[in-house]
This record gives structure tokens, sequence and C-alpha cells, in this order.
């Protein structure tokens, strides 16, 4: 390649000879057929090398666009390359929303699904869990499709880029509604301990915020249907001016707060689509433990907060409903999600993921499959009921390894 691709935080540059920009699916099942090595590009906002190779990548961004809502306008079907801020102007449009959105718009929609990427909130599952069809390019450059209750559906959804090429998914949706956003600071640790479970049940969807630099909450949003009354809540006060997740960032950038209410897509995300969220000078991990064990993990982290505190920007604590796809990080168990937002250095934050890690193995802590992370892959597969049976689906999908790389053959197992 004439230009060096790194990844959104420039952490990770890619090995590929070429980057290919297909047209349309015609140019792009001819790429597959041709063999690989090749992995799909989407958004970059991934910190490890899942989406690295030696032979060549694709990036899904040139195809049309599509938005096909269906008559009863349940479902939308979306192609490949489409971004999260591009569906939501879209749906908005027609009155109709996505169940939930991640504290990005600007990642890709099937990157999020493939990775099983989320929200918050306890009633809510990840972004795969809207998924109700998947088109895929195999490895033989012909066609699947799949529905749910089909009998490789569960497996495929969050499918690593093992399988083959998303070329466009069908999704659930909603009618739309409105949400306000809620900022408190300085949420004390007894409140934790005695009203975990309500806090993390106390909107549609509820982020907690962290630097560590204490044992007590800097910031919890409430990103609510309704009404909040004013004055304290759960012993932290309403926020005097809009905040950053990230102690001391302007929030220039990020969602309305103070209760105004405004559209789904408006206030799900942390930060709005016109603004860059960051310069992507950062590192990020995530690890996904049993939601009726929160307390055990946030005790756990709060062990290792020396070791971790001077590498860390934010830690975002949330919720994920439970769900049935094999490789999600919330396969049937609903979820307390330590979202960690590092500084660039990865040489000094890798003894901060170990720690943690340490800390969080009791609890069969799931990490997230697109950040940094140094679990063996032994023990990740083993976090994984269903695991054996999606190596076995990508041996029927891809028997040539078209879209094998390093990573991928680390965490199989090959």
């Amino acid at each position: 390649m004439s230009n060096v691709v790194t990844n959104w935080a420039g952490n990770i540059t890619f090995g590929a000879r070429r980057l290919h920009r297909p047209a349309g699916l015609p140019q792009l099942r001819e790429l597959v057929a041709a063999g690989g090595p090749l992995r799909v590009l989407g958004s970059g906002h991934s910190f490890n090398r899942m989406a690295d190779t030696t032979g060549d990548l694709i990036s899904l961004a040139d195809l049309p666009r599509i938005a096909e809502i269906a008559a009863d306008r349940r479902t939308v079907r979306v192609d490949g390359g489409i971004r999260y801020g591009e569906l939501a102007d879209l749906l908005d449009a027609e009155g109709l929303a996505v169940h939930n959105m991640a504290s990005l718009p600007h990642i890709s929609v099937a990157g999020a699904v493939m990775t099983a990427t989320h929200g918050s909130g306890v009633r809510n599952g990840n972004l795969a869990t809207s998924v109700a069809g998947i088109e895929l390019i195999r490895g033989d450059g012909e066609p699947v499709t799949l529905r749910r209750g089909d009998d490789d559906f569960a497996g495929a959804v969050v499918g690593l880029g093992a399988l083959g090429v998303v070329t466009a998914l069908t999704l659930d949706v909603v009618p739309a509604f409105e949400l306000r956003q809620y900022v408190y600071d300085d949420l004390p640790r007894a409140a934790l301990e005695q009203h975990l479970p309500e806090i993390l049940a106390h909107g549609y969807s509820v982020s907690l915020f962290t630097d560590w630099s204490s044992p007590d909450i800097n910031h919890a949003w409430f990103k609510r249907t309704d009404e909040l009354p004013p004055g304290p809540l759960f012993g932290a006060r309403p926020a005097d001016g809009p905040r950053h997740p990230v102690p001391g960032l302007p929030a220039d950038n990020s969602t309305e707060q103070f209760g105004v209410p405004g559209p789904w897509h408006a206030r799900l995300p942390h930060f709005r689509m016109e603004f860059t969220p960051s310069t992507g000078a950062e590192l990020q991990s995530e690890w996904m433990v049993p939601r009726e064990r929160a307390l055990e993990a946030i005790d756990a982290v709060a062990r290792v907060r020396d070791r971790i505190a001077p590498v860390l920007q934010v830690n975002e604590i949330r919720t994920v409903a439970a769900d049935e796809l094999w490789l999600s990080m919330n396969y049937r168990r609903d979820s307390l999600g330590l979202h960690f937002t590092w500084i660039a250095d990865t040489e000094q934050v890798l003894p901060a993921v170990a720690a943690l890690e340490e800390q969080l193995a009791p609890l069969a802590a799931r990490p997230h499959w697109g950040k940094v992370f140094t679990q063996d892959a032994a023990t990740v597969r083993g976090l994984y009921p269903r695991f054996a049976d999606f190596r076995a689906l990508v041996d029927r999908y891809d028997p040539r390894g078209v879209f094998r790389n390093a990573w991928l053959d680390d965490i199989l197992g090959a």
C-alpha cells in the first residue's frame, strides 16, 4: 500500500499489502473468490490485531448505502458499511429507532455486531442482539443469508470476521423515542454498597465514570424516558455544568445534558456525531462479568486502584442484558461491563491490564473481542460454552482460511 493504514487509535499499523474499496457486491465476491488472506476493515475502532493481515484489507465504505424498512416497520435492512450515526439519521426521519447505541455513533454497524459491542441498560442487549438477519460472502465467494432461528444464526452474528464478509444486516427497529440525560457528580462509594442494583437500573441506560483517583464515582450518567426531580440522587449532586466522560476534558462534543429531552440517537451515545470525540490518543479494554457479582467486580478493581490510576483516563461501569449469541460476552448472563480508557502507551498500559485480569479472573471475566487484553487464548475459549461449535462453523464457512490471520488462529486454537 502506498499509504500507511492504522486503526482509529493509531496503536496498530496494518501489515496489509493492499486496501480494496469495492463499489459493489460483484467486485467484492471476486476479491473473496480469488483467495486470501483477507480481513475486513470497518471504522477501525478496535485496539488489537483482530483486523490485521499479511494479505489484503477490504473496506466496505464505498458500498451503496442501503436502508430498506420492512412493510411492517419492525426491521430495517442495511449495508455492511453503514455507521450508526448514518443509520440513526435515516431511521429517525422515518419515526423509527434501534433499541441501543454505543458511546460513539461513529462506529460501523457490522463491526459493532461482529464483536458484540454494546450500549448500556439492565434490560438492553448488546448491539448484536438487534440482528434479525445477516448476509455474508463466505470463504469461497458465495453469498449466504441467515435469519433468526436458522441453525447457524446464533453462531454467525458475533462472528469476529471469521465466517465471511458481512454485506448486509437486517435489524430490529422500534418506534422513535425521546430521552433525557442527567449527570451527577461525586457518587459516594457507600451508595454503591447500599444501592448498586437500584443505581444501575435507574434509567433506560446508566453509566458510572471514575478515574479511580478516589474510591468514589466521579460522574453518574442517567439516560431516562421521564424527568428526574431536582436535587441529589443516591448521595450525588446534580452537575453544575456539562460534563465529558473523562474528568477535566471540555464537554463540547458530549451529548446534551441537564434533562433536556431529545431524540434517542442524540442521547444514547455519549458523544455527538458531528464531532470527533477525541484525538484517538487512547487505548481501551473492557471485561464483562456476571451482573449479580457487580460489587465484587468493583471491589476487585479497587484492589489495584494504585496500579491502574496512573495510566487510566476513565473507567466506565455499565450493564448489558443476557443473550443467546455464542460468542457474545453476554452469552446467557446479565453482565456488568468494566470499560477502561487508557493513555496511549501500550508498554505502560499492559501491566495494568494484566493486574486487572488477575483480579477479575475469579469472576470469569470475558474480554471485549476488539480491545486490549492479555488473557491467553485457551482461557478465553474456556469462557464460552459454544466455542467448539463456533470453531466448527468457521471450518464449514471458510475451509480455505481466506479470512484467517494470526490473531484469529490464536483465538481459535489452530
